[in-house]
């Protein structure tokens, strides 16, 4: 039955009709895994596979002021790209902290399009909404209405044209167009959450169910659940919102300054403080860690100085990783350990397993350039 914390997406039916591991994530009902976690990992790394992905949340920005009040409240800066461009950022609070991550489309400087996590659909918008007061802005609310869908892989390309005869090679990373598919109006963008090549296309409840009809019944895109989102994501350093990122972490110690532009005009919503973070150096860093044994480290398990055993931070996410084979954790720890090559431990229950600060990339992006 549908809760308010379990909500169902358009293609809930397909997921459950295909067998999925159904689980509650981010107040909706969404499939975790299908055939397996290995096996749909493996086809995103070396074909194609496909996520349901319209549990997250959206809406318009418009207005004479749209420009102005998104750069008030996002970390990079909307004004200098063109229109068709996607910008990753954050939204931070007053103390530098992030409410959320997201993607902006800018349409026009008078017209953007937020994407942001769907375990913060509220906080978001009563965030953005209360900070919209004296701007000369309209906001619309189109979580409800849309659906998307991710296709991702290095033959993503190929199979969005053949298959769903929707053109997209031209598009270059980080960009998008509005365009019609069978006379519906739908949103193709080409960023990705993987690693790999890979696009999104936002559209209404009925084209996202016969795009997804279409796509698993040609047999050349595997359906994908969030469980092997989670190992692609991971393999290539990107972050989560509620491990790598939230309200009590800088993007500073996240290692994403270059998303933060200080000297933007007007700046933005906890600027100050990140610049004093930046300025005095972040205590803490987000790194990479590579045990020497097969454990798996996994999320709030504590890092310890290699000598004293003293804790020195806590690993945000940890798997054995299914494309290198090796144990490695993402973890926040105090900036003193951060150098590379610098040993650690892990507590993994009672037990502690050593290991050595890495890159946090553990593997190789793929994007088209």
């Amino acid at each position: 039955m549908e809760t308010q914390d379990n909500k169902p997406t358009c293609l809930h039916s397909r997921h459950v009709g295909l067998g999925a591991l159904m689980s509650p994530f981010g107040g909706f009902h969404m499939p975790i895994q299908y055939e397996g976690i290995v096996e749909e990992h493996n086809a995103v790394r070396n074909a194609c596979g496909v996520f349901d992905v319209s549990h997250m949340g959206e809406m318009w920005v418009k207005g004479p002021d749209a420009m102005r009040f998104v750069n008030h409240i996002f970390t990079n800066d909307v004004a200098v790209g063109q229109s068709g461009k996607c910008f990753y950022g954050m939204m931070l609070n007053e103390q530098g902290g992030v409410v959320d991550d997201l993607l902006v489309y800018k349409l026009s400087d008078t017209e953007f399009f937020l994407v942001f996590n769907a375990a913060n659909i509220e906080k978001d918008r009563r965030w953005i909404s209360t900070h919209a007061e004296g701007y000369d802005v309209t906001l619309e609310d189109l979580c409800d209405t849309l659906g998307e869908i991710a296709v991702q892989g290095p033959l993503a390309e190929e199979v969005i044209e053949n298959v769903l005869s929707l053109l997209c090679a031209d598009l270059g990373f980080y960009t998008f167009r509005c365009t019609t598919w069978r006379d519906s109006e739908i949103i193709v963008s080409r960023t990705g959450y993987t690693g790999e090549d890979g696009f999104e296309i936002y559209a209404s409840h009925e084209v996202i169910c016969t795009m997804w009809d279409a796509l698993i019944e040609s047999g050349r895109c595997a359906p994908c659940g969030l469980g092997c989102r989670d190992t692609l994501r991971f393999e290539v350093g990107l972050p989560l919102y509620g491990d790598e990122l939230d309200e009590d972490i800088s993007p500073v110690e996240a290692g994403l300054s270059t998303f933060v532009k200080l000297d933007k005009e007007g700046g933005f919503i906890g600027r100050d403080a990140v610049a004093g973070v930046k300025e005095e150096g972040p205590k803490r860093r987000l790194v990479g860690i590579e045990l020497s044994d097969r454990a798996i480290p996994r999320h709030g398990y504590d890092v310890l100085d290699a000598d004293t055993d003293c804790v020195i931070g806590h690993v945000t996410t940890g798997y054995h990783a299914i494309s290198t084979d090796k144990s490695v954790a993402m973890a926040l720890i105090e900036a003193p350990y951060a150098s590379l090559d610098t040993p650690v431990k892990i507590r993994i229950r009672r037990k502690t397993f050593p290991g050595r600060v890495v890159k946090k990339r553990f593997y190789d992006k793929r994007y088209k350039k």
